[in-house]
C-alpha cells in the first residue's frame, strides 16, 4: 500500500501510526497538497491528504474511511476499536472530539496563513477558537484519572487520534492550545508520543 501525504497533517499521521499498530506494511510518499500539487494530482485528482493506494490500485481518501478499510485487512486481534459496545461508543466519541479539534486547529492555521490579514474575520476566528478549546476541555475530562489508555489496556484509535490531535494543535497554534490549560491531556500525549509507532512517524512542522 502507498500512503500519500505529509506527516504535518494530523489526518495523514493518524493513518500512518494506525497502519503501524495494525501491522500493515505501507510505503509513505510525503507529497504536499501545496508544494507537490501536480505530483499529487497524478495519484489522486482530488488532491486530498491522506490518500491511500491499495495493493489493487484503488485510491482511497478521508482518514476515517481509510482506517475502516485497514481494520478489515488487519488481524482482528490487533484491531484499534473496542469490541464492547458501550466502550466502543465512548471511544468513538473521543475520536470525534479529537477530529473536531484537528478541524478547528486547521481552520485557524488556514485563516492565519492563507487569508490576507485585512480579510480575516475575527468573530469567525473567535468562534473556531471556542470550539477548539471546548473539544480539548472535553478530552481533558476523559483523560483525568486514567492510569491506562482511553479505551483499553493498549493504545487504540481513541488514543492515537487524541495524541495526534494534541501534538498538531500544540505545535501549530501554541498561543491557543497550552499545556498549562490541559495538563492531563499534555501528559497523556507525551506518553503516547514516546511509543515506537509514534516516534517512527513524528509530526513534521
Amino acid at each position: 500500500m502507498r500512503l500519500i501525504g505529509m506527516l504535518d497533517s494530523p489526518y495523514v499521521r493518524r493513518v500512518a501510526i494506525s497502519l503501524t499498530l495494525l501491522d500493515l506494511p505501507y510505503v509513505h510518499e510525503p507529497l504536499s497538497v501545496f508544494r507537490h500539487y501536480d505530483a499529487f494530482t497524478a495519484i489522486n485528482p482530488v488532491v486530498k491528504a491522506p490518500t491511500l493506494v491499495t495493493d489493487e490500485g484503488i485510491v482511497l481518501m478521508e482518514s476515517s474511511l481509510i482506517l475502516e478499510h485497514a481494520e478489515r485487512l488487519a488481524d482482528p486481534r490487533l484491531s484499534l476499536a473496542p469490541t464492547d459496545i458501550p466502550t466502543h461508543a465512548r471511544a468513538q466519541r473521543i475520536v470525534g472530539l479529537a477530529l473536531a479539534a484537528c478541524e478547528k486547529a486547521v481552520q485557524i492555521v488556514y485563516e492565519r496563513e492563507l487569508r490576507p490579514t485585512e480579510k480575516q474575520h475575527q468573530p469567525w476566528i473567535d468562534r473556531v477558537r471556542r470550539q477548539l478549546l471546548a473539544a480539548y476541555g472535553l478530552l481533558e475530562a476523559e483523560v483525568v484519572g486514567r492510569a491506562d489508555w482511553l479505551a483499553g489496556e493498549r493504545p487504540l484509535q481513541a488514543d492515537i487520534s487524541t495524541a495526534v490531535a494534541w501534538t498538531f494543535s500544540r505545535n501549530l497554534v501554541p498561543d491557543i492550545v497550552r499545556d498549562d490549560d490541559f495538563p492531563h491531556l499534555a501528559a497523556f500525549a507525551s506518553r503516547a508520543e514516546a511509543l515506537p509507532a509514534f516516534r517512527a512517524t513524528p509530526h513534521e512542522g
